[in-house]
């Protein structure tokens, strides 16, 4: 087995950052050689297994022309060293500066797309790079339909690893906490969250709003809670590392994104029995794995009191929550990260080309 590279711009947390860690940890522990290379940034917020190499092609570039040579270089000349390696991009502007960097050299090429494609910014640019791609891994069948025919021909989709470690499904009284876990950015609509927690706090005001997780709009986020008058019910907690076991207890996890891939946290929060409720947004990846009303809520994308509403039947509704949760569970089994390494690797298996950039 070759070499896989796992491609993204940095680690600072995040759900893609968590599946690629968890896909190199497991290659890692089989014996495959595994490398993540980072191209505009340095950090590594998830744990990485000792043996997975990571290398720092360049830091972030702001758009400068000269720094994104010099990464490209750089990518090139790893490429070059570990000559036929497997490229292995988990974001679009990877997948352009690999197929750049590795121009002419023998490498299978695998895209991973994270997102909805019909927000991307660079649709034209990103559909030439996945165009010298072996195959492309979706999250759902909605965004292999987006694409053009001869993208979505050598597309298919791919769960997402779950991995809850050794935290065992809470059976006791949950915590009167809503928690979020995500980036405070758009898309993720904090916002929405935050008036949907200030209508649902007028009934039940003993609660607390936890978000999980660092980003531009913390401080605007702040402000809103001041305004809605929440503020000393919104706890701001940072990324964290250990975010399964501090969520565990909850009493519910929201999803309130305008757009979203699959959310790993999402996953993980279902598989951990926690009560999740989640906006029905493109590109379809919460439909595909919540059951309105078995294992989960699902409401509508940009609304409010339709979440409101489904944060109250969570917290009035014991034996309502209790179903969720047990429903939930049994995620768990179903995208163990050792079956989707699996299907991974399979998937490799089944789509050799020439393997030439």
């Amino acid at each position: 087995m070759e070499k896989i590279v796992f491609v993204l711009p940095d680690m600072p947390g995040g759900g893609t950052e968590r599946v690629v860690a968890l896909l190199a940890n497991e290659f890692c522990k089989r014996g495959i050689e595994t490398a993540v290379l980072l191209f505009a940034g340095h950090e590594t917020a998830y744990r990485l297994e000792e043996k997975v190499e990571v290398f720092c092609a360049g830091e972030p570039s702001k758009g400068n022309i000269s720094s994104i040579m010099k990464r490209i270089w750089k990518m090139r000349q790893y490429y070059k060293k570990n000559r036929n390696c497997q490229i292995w991009s988990f974001c679009v502007m990877g997948s352009v500066f690999s197929v750049i960097a590795a121009w002419g050299q023998k490498h299978y090429f695998l895209v991973s797309e994270r997102t909805d494609p019909s927000k991307c910014k660079e649709k034209g640019i990103r559909n030439f790079a996945y165009r010298f791609a072996d195959v492309i891994v979706c999250q759902t069948k909605e965004a292999i339909e987006y694409f053009p025919r001869d993208i979505a021909k050598k597309s298919l989709v791919l769960p997402n690893p779950i991995d809850i470690g050794k935290n065992e499904p809470y059976d006791g009284e949950r915590e009167k906490k809503v928690v979020a876990v995500g980036r405070l950015q758009y898309p993720k609509n904090h916002h929405l969250l935050l008036r949907a927690f200030a209508l649902f706090a007028q009934e039940y005001p003993d609660y607390t709003l936890d978000l999980y997780g660092k980003g531009k709009q913390e401080e605007e986020l702040g402000a809103l809670a001041e305004e809605l008058n929440i503020s000393s019910k919104v706890i701001f907690h940072g990324f964290s590392s250990q975010v399964k076991e501090e969520i565990n207890v909850a009493a519910m996890y929201v999803l309130s994104s305008d757009y979203e891939g699959v959310s790993n946290s999402m996953l993980e929060a279902i598989a951990l029995g926690v009560p999740v409720i989640a906006t029905d947004c493109p590109i379809g990846g919460c439909r595909m794995y919540i059951e309105d009303g078995v294992n989960g809520i699902l409401v509508p994308v940009g609304e409010v009191e339709p979440l409101a509403a489904a944060m109250k039947k969570i917290a009035s509704d014991k034996d309502f929550s209790a179903k969720l949760s047990r429903e939930g569970r049994k995620l768990r089994e179903q995208n163990h990260v050792a079956q989707i390494a699996d299907r991974f690797l399979e998937t490799i298996k089944n789509s050799r080309g020439n393997e030439t950039i």
